[in-house]
C-alpha cells in the first residue's frame, strides 16, 4: 500500500505517467497497474484518464492529502529504527531560495560536526517551488522569506535580516560612492533577478514605496549571471549585500543603499506534520538554538 501511495503521489506531482514512472524507477504499465490496484483497493476513481493524466477527482484529492501523510509517517518510523540501530545518520533535504544559499553553511557545518553521520542534498529553487516541494515531501526544510509573501501553516525559525546594496565595476556609474540611494541607482542601467523571483519582488516593492522607477535592462534568474555583466563596466545590480561579499570578486564595487535603509527576514520553514522524523527533529531543534542564542540584525 506504501508503495502504491508513493506512486501515487509521484503521478500527482508530476501531472505525467511517464515521468511519475521514471521518478519511482519502475515502468509506466507497472506504475498505470499500481494505481489501478489502489482504486480498487479504494473503491474510488482516483485519476481522470484519457489518451494522458487529465487530474485527480475529487475523490483523489482527498486520498492525496492522507496519502502524504501516511508516507511522512512511515518514512519517520523507517528513520526512527534506523536511528536506534546505527545512530544518527541519513540524509536532510534543505531548498534555498538563491539569494539564501550563502547562508546555507551556517546551518549545515555545525549540525555535520556534532552529527557526522548525517549527509545535506541543497537545491536552489524559487520561494513557491520550495512551498510545494515541502507539501510533496520532496525536501524536508526550506531557507525563504518569512514576512513578505503568505507561507500558510508551516513552522517557521527566523534567521537573519536581508539587506540589500548596488554592485558596480571599478570606474563604473556610482563607482567610489560610500553609498547611495535608490534614486541615484534608478539612473544607471541596471540588470536586475527577473520578476518571478520574490528578492526582484521585493526590491520592486520598496522602490514603489518611495516613488522611484527604476526599469532594468537586462533581467536574469542567475546572479553570476548579473555579476558578470556588471563586470563589463556598463552595468550595475541590486543585490542583497551578503551574497555580494560572499560571491563577488575583484575589481567590483559593493555600495551599500542607505535610502531607504530596508531589509527583509530569512528563516526556515518545515511542515507543521507530527510525528517528525528523529533527524529533521534534531536539526530543528539545533536551528532554533542558534536563532534563539544571537540577536537577529535589524
Amino acid at each position: 500500500m506504501i508503495d502504491k501511495l508513493e506512486m501515487f503521489i509521484a503521478l500527482a506531482r508530476e501531472k505525467h505517467f511517464g515521468k511519475a514512472a521514471d521518478e519511482c524507477g519502475v515502468t509506466q504499465p507497472t506504475l498505470s497497474a499500481n494505481i489501478k490496484h489502489l482504486e480498487e483497493q479504494l473503491g474510488a476513481l482516483l485519476v481522470l484518464r484519457g489518451s494522458r493524466f487529465q487530474g485527480l477527482t475529487p475523490e483523489g484529492e482527498r486520498v492525496l492529502e492522507w496519502a502524504r501523510k501516511l508516507v511522512a509517517d512511515t518514512r519517520t518510523m523507517k528513520q526512527e529504527l534506523k536511528a536506534v540501530s546505527d545512530g544518527q545518520s541519513g540524509t536532510l533535504r534543505i531548498a534555498s531560495i538563491p539569494t539564501a544559499l550563502t547562508y546555507v553553511p551556517e546551518l549545515t557545518t555545525c549540525f555535520s560536526e556534532e552529527n557526522p553521520g548525517v549527509d545535506f542534498a541543497v537545491f536552489s529553487r524559487p520561494s513557491s517551488e520550495i512551498l510545494a516541494q515541502l507539501e510533496n515531501l520532496e525536501i524536508d526544510v526550506g531557507l525563504t522569506y518569512l514576512d513578505n509573501e503568505p507561507l500558510g501553516r508551516v513552522l517557521q525559525i527566523p534567521l537573519y535580516r536581508e539587506r540589500y546594496c548596488f554592485v558596480v565595476a571599478e570606474g563604473g556609474p556610482l563607482s567610489g560612492r560610500e553609498n547611495a540611494t535608490l534614486e541615484d541607482v534608478s539612473r544607471v542601467p541596471l540588470c536586475l533577478l527577473t520578476s518571478d523571483m520574490q528578492c526582484r519582488r521585493i526590491i520592486n516593492n520598496i522602490l514603489h514605496d518611495v516613488d522611484v522607477v527604476a526599469k532594468p535592462v537586462l533581467q536574469s534568474d542567475s546572479i553570476m549571471c548579473l555579476l558578470a555583466h556588471v563586470r563589463t563596466g556598463r552595468w550595475g545590480t541590486i543585490i542583497p549585500q551578503a551574497v555580494a561579499q560572499t560571491i563577488a570578486s575583484d575589481h567590483l564595487e559593493i555600495i551599500p543603499i542607505s535610502d531607504p535603509y530596508a531589509s527583509i527576514m530569512v528563516g526556515l520553514i518545515a511542515t507543521q506534520r507530527e510525528p517528525r522524523a528523529p533527524l529533521l527533529d534534531i536539526f530543528l531543534k539545533r536551528i532554533t538554538r542558534i536563532s534563539q542564542g544571537k540577536e537577529l540584525s535589524t
